[in-house]
């Protein structure tokens, strides 16, 4: 009598084919997955720099705007 055959006449064989699918299933998922967690890990990573810069510009730019002003004040006579 063949492994996959119990004792009552039942067969594994469904159980087999279930659980090989299910494992199948769940490496797909995990290939899917990583390279996303991967990728906002780098994007992440990249967001600090970009905020930096971006705190940067802002700063610059009120100076140049800020500069401006006062040259435009003082040619005035304010």
């Amino acid at each position: 009598m063949p492994e996959h055959v119990l004792a009552a006449g039942y067969s594994t064989t469904g159980w087999v084919v279930g659980y090989t699918i299910g494992i199948i299933v769940v490496l797909v998922v995990v290939a899917l997955v990583v390279p996303i967690l991967l990728l906002a890990r780098s994007i992440g990573n990249e967001a600090t720099k970009i905020n930096d810069a971006l705190t940067d510009a802002v700063h610059n730019t009120a100076t140049i705007i800020i500069g401006g002003l006062q040259r435009g004040r003082a040619r005035l006579g304010g």
